[in-house]
Protein backbone atom coordinates (compact mmCIF):
# COMPACT_ATOMS: atom_id res chain seq x y z
CA UNK A 1 0.00 0.00 0.00
CA UNK A 2 0.99 3.64 -0.45
CA UNK A 3 1.29 6.07 2.46
CA UNK A 4 2.22 9.76 2.52
CA UNK A 5 4.80 11.10 4.98
CA UNK A 6 3.53 14.70 4.61
CA UNK A 7 -0.17 14.41 3.74
CA UNK A 8 -0.77 18.07 4.66
CA UNK A 9 1.10 18.99 1.47
CA UNK A 10 -2.09 18.23 -0.52
CA UNK A 11 -3.49 21.52 0.82
CA UNK A 12 -1.13 23.21 -1.66
CA UNK A 13 -3.37 21.98 -4.50
CA UNK A 14 -5.64 24.98 -3.82
CA UNK A 15 -2.77 27.48 -3.98
CA UNK A 16 -3.12 28.28 -7.74
CA UNK A 17 -6.88 28.96 -7.27
CA UNK A 18 -6.09 31.25 -4.35
CA UNK A 19 -3.50 33.16 -6.41
CA UNK A 20 -5.92 33.47 -9.32
CA UNK A 21 -8.63 34.80 -7.01
CA UNK A 22 -6.49 37.28 -5.04
CA UNK A 23 -4.20 38.69 -7.74
CA UNK A 24 -5.24 40.64 -10.89
CA UNK A 25 -4.20 39.55 -14.39
CA UNK A 26 -0.74 40.55 -15.48
CA UNK A 27 -0.66 43.91 -17.25
CA UNK A 28 2.14 45.16 -19.44
CA UNK A 29 2.50 48.66 -20.92
CA UNK A 30 3.95 49.25 -24.38
CA UNK A 31 4.96 52.40 -26.19
CA UNK A 32 2.80 53.49 -29.12
CA UNK A 33 3.15 55.89 -31.99
CA UNK A 34 0.38 58.27 -32.90
CA UNK A 35 0.25 59.19 -36.59
CA UNK A 36 -2.21 61.42 -38.52
CA UNK A 37 -2.63 58.84 -41.31
CA UNK A 38 -3.80 55.97 -39.05
CA UNK A 39 -6.77 55.05 -41.23
CA UNK A 40 -4.59 54.83 -44.33
CA UNK A 41 -2.25 52.42 -42.47
CA UNK A 42 -5.21 50.32 -41.52
CA UNK A 43 -6.35 50.09 -45.12
CA UNK A 44 -2.90 49.27 -46.39
CA UNK A 45 -2.15 46.63 -43.72
CA UNK A 46 -5.59 45.02 -43.74
CA UNK A 47 -5.52 44.79 -39.89
CA UNK A 48 -8.63 45.43 -37.84
CA UNK A 49 -8.17 48.01 -35.05
CA UNK A 50 -8.50 46.58 -31.50
CA UNK A 51 -8.92 48.05 -28.03
CA UNK A 52 -5.80 49.38 -26.38
CA UNK A 53 -5.85 46.85 -23.50
CA UNK A 54 -6.23 43.11 -23.89
CA UNK A 55 -5.80 40.00 -21.72
CA UNK A 56 -3.70 37.25 -23.16
CA UNK A 57 -5.52 33.93 -23.28
CA UNK A 58 -3.82 30.58 -22.77
CA UNK A 59 -4.41 27.67 -25.00
CA UNK A 60 -6.43 24.89 -23.34
CA UNK A 61 -3.52 22.49 -23.52
CA UNK A 62 -1.33 24.99 -21.66
CA UNK A 63 -3.84 25.08 -18.83
CA UNK A 64 -4.04 21.28 -18.70
CA UNK A 65 -0.27 20.92 -18.59
CA UNK A 66 0.04 23.56 -15.87
CA UNK A 67 -2.58 21.88 -13.68
CA UNK A 68 -1.08 18.43 -14.22
CA UNK A 69 2.44 19.69 -13.47
CA UNK A 70 1.33 21.38 -10.26
CA UNK A 71 -0.45 18.19 -9.12
CA UNK A 72 2.73 16.18 -9.73
CA UNK A 73 4.81 18.65 -7.70
CA UNK A 74 2.36 18.53 -4.79
CA UNK A 75 2.32 14.73 -4.96
CA UNK A 76 6.11 14.62 -4.72
CA UNK A 77 6.05 17.12 -1.82
CA UNK A 78 3.68 14.78 0.09
CA UNK A 79 6.51 12.18 0.09
CA UNK A 80 4.71 9.03 -1.04
CA UNK A 81 6.11 5.72 0.25
CA UNK A 82 5.38 2.14 -0.66
CA UNK A 83 4.75 0.18 2.54
CA UNK A 84 5.32 -3.56 2.21
CA UNK A 85 3.85 -6.47 4.13
CA UNK A 86 4.87 -6.82 7.81
CA UNK A 87 8.13 -8.72 8.36
CA UNK A 88 8.67 -10.48 11.69
CA UNK A 89 12.17 -10.88 13.09
CA UNK A 90 13.00 -13.02 16.10
CA UNK A 91 15.81 -11.63 18.21
CA UNK A 92 17.46 -13.42 21.11
CA UNK A 93 16.18 -12.37 24.50
CA UNK A 94 19.17 -13.83 26.37
CA UNK A 95 22.83 -12.99 26.97
CA UNK A 96 24.77 -16.10 28.00
CA UNK A 97 28.24 -15.78 29.50
CA UNK A 98 30.53 -18.77 29.94
CA UNK A 99 33.34 -18.50 32.52
CA UNK A 100 36.13 -21.04 31.99
CA UNK A 101 38.73 -21.96 34.61
CA UNK A 102 42.27 -21.95 33.13
CA UNK A 103 44.16 -22.75 36.33
CA UNK A 104 47.07 -25.17 36.21
CA UNK A 105 44.97 -28.10 37.44
CA UNK A 106 42.92 -27.97 34.22
CA UNK A 107 45.89 -29.74 32.60
CA UNK A 108 45.15 -32.96 34.52
CA UNK A 109 44.54 -35.81 32.06
CA UNK A 110 41.64 -37.59 33.72
CA UNK A 111 39.12 -37.26 30.86
CA UNK A 112 38.86 -39.26 27.64
CA UNK A 113 37.48 -38.52 24.18
CA UNK A 114 35.00 -40.59 22.11
CA UNK A 115 37.84 -42.91 21.03
CA UNK A 116 38.94 -43.56 24.59
CA UNK A 117 42.07 -41.41 24.27
CA UNK A 118 43.10 -39.50 27.37
CA UNK A 119 42.78 -35.71 27.28
CA UNK A 120 43.12 -32.97 29.83
CA UNK A 121 40.17 -31.28 31.47
CA UNK A 122 40.41 -28.11 29.39
CA UNK A 123 40.35 -30.00 26.08
CA UNK A 124 37.31 -31.99 27.22
CA UNK A 125 35.59 -28.79 28.35
CA UNK A 126 36.29 -27.10 25.00
CA UNK A 127 34.71 -29.98 23.08
CA UNK A 128 31.57 -29.92 25.22
CA UNK A 129 31.34 -26.11 25.05
CA UNK A 130 31.58 -26.20 21.26
CA UNK A 131 28.62 -28.59 21.09
CA UNK A 132 26.74 -26.52 23.65
CA UNK A 133 27.31 -23.28 21.70
CA UNK A 134 25.94 -24.92 18.54
CA UNK A 135 22.65 -25.53 20.38
CA UNK A 136 22.33 -21.92 21.58
CA UNK A 137 21.10 -20.56 18.27
CA UNK A 138 20.00 -16.97 18.75
CA UNK A 139 21.74 -16.38 22.09
CA UNK A 140 24.51 -13.83 22.35
CA UNK A 141 27.52 -15.62 23.81
CA UNK A 142 30.37 -14.20 25.85
CA UNK A 143 33.50 -15.82 27.29
CA UNK A 144 35.45 -15.09 30.47
CA UNK A 145 38.64 -16.95 31.36
CA UNK A 146 40.05 -16.86 34.87
CA UNK A 147 43.11 -17.96 36.80
CA UNK A 148 44.96 -15.54 39.08
CA UNK A 149 42.46 -12.94 37.77
CA UNK A 150 39.48 -12.88 35.45
CA UNK A 151 39.66 -11.61 31.88
CA UNK A 152 37.01 -10.96 29.26
CA UNK A 153 38.06 -13.16 26.35
CA UNK A 154 34.98 -12.47 24.19
CA UNK A 155 32.26 -9.84 24.77
CA UNK A 156 28.67 -10.76 23.94
CA UNK A 157 28.42 -11.57 20.25
CA UNK A 158 26.24 -13.29 17.66
CA UNK A 159 29.36 -14.33 15.74
CA UNK A 160 29.74 -18.01 16.61
CA UNK A 161 32.91 -18.48 14.55
CA UNK A 162 34.76 -15.72 16.36
CA UNK A 163 33.57 -16.96 19.74
CA UNK A 164 34.71 -20.52 18.99
CA UNK A 165 38.09 -19.24 17.78
CA UNK A 166 38.63 -17.32 21.02
CA UNK A 167 37.59 -20.39 23.01
CA UNK A 168 40.05 -22.58 21.09
CA UNK A 169 42.87 -20.09 21.71
CA UNK A 170 42.42 -20.38 25.48
CA UNK A 171 45.24 -22.36 27.10
CA UNK A 172 45.95 -23.79 30.55
CA UNK A 173 47.60 -21.26 32.92
CA UNK A 174 47.12 -18.48 30.36
CA UNK A 175 45.50 -16.42 33.11
CA UNK A 176 47.67 -17.79 35.91
CA UNK A 177 47.79 -20.90 38.07
CA UNK A 178 45.19 -19.96 40.72
CA UNK A 179 41.38 -19.86 40.65
CA UNK A 180 39.80 -16.40 41.06
CA UNK A 181 36.21 -17.64 40.96
CA UNK A 182 34.71 -14.63 42.77
CA UNK A 183 36.46 -12.19 40.41
CA UNK A 184 35.11 -14.09 37.40
CA UNK A 185 31.54 -13.70 38.72
CA UNK A 186 32.19 -10.02 39.43
CA UNK A 187 33.52 -9.42 35.93
CA UNK A 188 30.50 -11.16 34.44
CA UNK A 189 28.18 -8.89 36.44
CA UNK A 190 29.89 -5.74 35.10
CA UNK A 191 29.58 -7.05 31.54
CA UNK A 192 25.89 -7.85 32.06
CA UNK A 193 25.27 -4.34 33.41
CA UNK A 194 26.30 -2.94 30.03
CA UNK A 195 23.75 -5.19 28.30
CA UNK A 196 20.12 -4.23 27.66
CA UNK A 197 18.88 -7.84 27.85
CA UNK A 198 16.94 -8.75 30.99
CA UNK A 199 17.51 -12.53 30.68
CA UNK A 200 21.08 -13.07 31.90
CA UNK A 201 22.77 -16.43 32.41
CA UNK A 202 26.30 -17.19 33.63
CA UNK A 203 27.77 -20.71 33.39
CA UNK A 204 30.94 -21.27 35.41
CA UNK A 205 33.19 -24.28 34.81
CA UNK A 206 35.93 -24.82 37.38
CA UNK A 207 37.97 -27.63 38.91
CA UNK A 208 39.19 -25.90 42.06
CA UNK A 209 38.21 -23.61 44.90
CA UNK A 210 38.56 -19.85 45.10
CA UNK A 211 42.14 -18.90 45.96
CA UNK A 212 42.16 -15.20 46.64
CA UNK A 213 39.50 -13.27 44.75
CA UNK A 214 38.96 -9.69 45.83
CA UNK A 215 35.26 -10.53 46.23
CA UNK A 216 34.36 -13.93 47.78
CA UNK A 217 32.24 -16.10 45.46
CA UNK A 218 29.22 -16.13 47.78
CA UNK A 219 29.20 -12.31 48.02
CA UNK A 220 29.62 -12.02 44.27
CA UNK A 221 26.67 -14.39 43.81
CA UNK A 222 24.52 -12.18 46.04
CA UNK A 223 25.33 -9.19 43.86
CA UNK A 224 24.61 -11.30 40.76
CA UNK A 225 21.17 -12.21 42.11
CA UNK A 226 20.43 -8.52 42.67
CA UNK A 227 21.29 -7.92 39.01
CA UNK A 228 19.00 -10.75 37.81
CA UNK A 229 21.92 -12.98 36.78
CA UNK A 230 21.27 -16.73 36.99
CA UNK A 231 24.43 -18.76 37.66
CA UNK A 232 24.99 -22.44 36.80
CA UNK A 233 28.14 -24.02 38.18
CA UNK A 234 29.86 -27.05 36.69
CA UNK A 235 32.55 -28.72 38.81
CA UNK A 236 35.02 -30.97 36.99
CA UNK A 237 37.72 -33.22 38.37
CA UNK A 238 38.19 -35.44 41.37
CA UNK A 239 36.25 -34.34 44.49
CA UNK A 240 38.84 -36.11 46.65
CA UNK A 241 41.57 -33.66 45.65
CA UNK A 242 43.03 -31.68 48.53
CA UNK A 243 44.83 -28.36 48.83
CA UNK A 244 44.34 -25.42 46.47
CA UNK A 245 43.05 -27.76 43.77
CA UNK A 246 40.28 -29.17 45.97
CA UNK A 247 36.72 -28.74 44.79
CA UNK A 248 34.68 -26.48 47.05
CA UNK A 249 31.31 -28.04 46.21
CA UNK A 250 29.56 -26.27 49.07
CA UNK A 251 30.49 -22.87 47.69
CA UNK A 252 29.56 -23.83 44.14
CA UNK A 253 26.17 -25.11 45.32
CA UNK A 254 25.56 -21.94 47.35
CA UNK A 255 26.48 -19.71 44.41
CA UNK A 256 24.01 -21.50 42.14
CA UNK A 257 21.19 -21.65 44.70
CA UNK A 258 21.40 -17.96 45.61
CA UNK A 259 20.81 -17.00 41.96
CA UNK A 260 18.05 -19.56 41.27
CA UNK A 261 20.46 -21.61 39.18
CA UNK A 262 21.75 -25.16 39.52
CA UNK A 263 25.02 -26.91 40.30
CA UNK A 264 26.50 -29.91 38.48
CA UNK A 265 29.46 -32.20 39.02
CA UNK A 266 31.22 -33.94 36.12
CA UNK A 267 33.88 -36.61 36.73
CA UNK A 268 34.13 -37.61 33.07
CA UNK A 269 33.24 -36.43 29.57
CA UNK A 270 29.82 -38.11 29.58
CA UNK A 271 28.86 -36.43 32.85
CA UNK A 272 30.11 -33.10 31.52
CA UNK A 273 27.98 -33.48 28.41
CA UNK A 274 24.92 -34.35 30.49
CA UNK A 275 25.51 -31.28 32.66
CA UNK A 276 25.38 -28.96 29.69
CA UNK A 277 22.41 -30.85 28.23
CA UNK A 278 20.55 -30.21 31.46
CA UNK A 279 21.49 -26.52 31.40
CA UNK A 280 20.24 -26.37 27.82
CA UNK A 281 16.94 -27.87 28.98
CA UNK A 282 16.64 -25.48 31.94
CA UNK A 283 17.39 -22.48 29.76
CA UNK A 284 15.42 -22.99 26.51
CA UNK A 285 15.91 -20.48 23.73
CA UNK A 286 13.99 -17.25 24.21
CA UNK A 287 13.22 -14.74 21.50
CA UNK A 288 11.83 -11.24 21.28
CA UNK A 289 9.62 -10.89 18.23
CA UNK A 290 10.14 -7.66 16.31
CA UNK A 291 7.86 -6.60 13.48
CA UNK A 292 8.40 -3.90 10.89
CA UNK A 293 7.08 -2.95 7.47
CA UNK A 294 9.66 -2.11 4.79
CA UNK A 295 9.26 1.32 3.25
CA UNK A 296 10.43 2.53 -0.16
CA UNK A 297 10.33 6.21 -1.06
CA UNK A 298 8.40 7.00 -4.26
CA UNK A 299 8.65 10.81 -4.43
CA UNK A 300 11.10 10.58 -7.33
CA UNK A 301 8.39 9.11 -9.59
CA UNK A 302 6.03 12.15 -9.67
CA UNK A 303 9.08 14.41 -9.74
CA UNK A 304 10.44 12.55 -12.78
CA UNK A 305 7.04 12.68 -14.48
CA UNK A 306 6.92 16.46 -13.89
CA UNK A 307 10.35 16.90 -15.49
CA UNK A 308 9.37 14.70 -18.47
CA UNK A 309 6.09 16.59 -18.89
CA UNK A 310 7.78 19.96 -19.14
CA UNK A 311 10.59 18.71 -21.33
CA UNK A 312 7.90 17.67 -23.81
CA UNK A 313 5.60 20.66 -23.27
CA UNK A 314 8.15 23.47 -23.65
CA UNK A 315 9.18 22.72 -27.26
CA UNK A 316 5.52 22.03 -28.11
CA UNK A 317 4.43 25.43 -26.81
CA UNK A 318 7.32 27.09 -28.64
CA UNK A 319 6.17 25.53 -31.93
CA UNK A 320 2.58 26.62 -31.29
CA UNK A 321 3.79 30.16 -30.59
CA UNK A 322 5.71 30.29 -33.86
CA UNK A 323 2.72 28.97 -35.71
CA UNK A 324 0.52 31.70 -34.20
CA UNK A 325 2.99 34.43 -35.16
CA UNK A 326 3.17 33.19 -38.73
CA UNK A 327 -0.62 33.08 -39.02
CA UNK A 328 -0.80 36.66 -37.73
CA UNK A 329 1.76 37.99 -40.21
CA UNK A 330 0.13 36.16 -43.09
Amino acid sequence: MIEFTLPWAFALLALPLLVRWLTPPHRESQDSLQVPYFQRLVLLSGETPRAGASVLRRRRIQGIVSILGWCLLVLAAARPEWVGEPINIEKSARDLMLALDLSGSMDARDFSDANGQEQNRLTAAKGVLEDFAALREGDRLGLIVFGNAAYLQAPFTDDRETWLTLLEESEVAMAGQSTALGDAIGLAISVFQASDTSNRVLIVLTDGNDTGSRVPPRDAATIAAANDVTIYTVAVGDPATIGEEALDLDTLNAVAESTQGASFQALDTQALEKAYEEINRLEPAKYDSLSYRPRSSLFHIPLGLFAALYLLALPLFALLGLRRQRSVHV
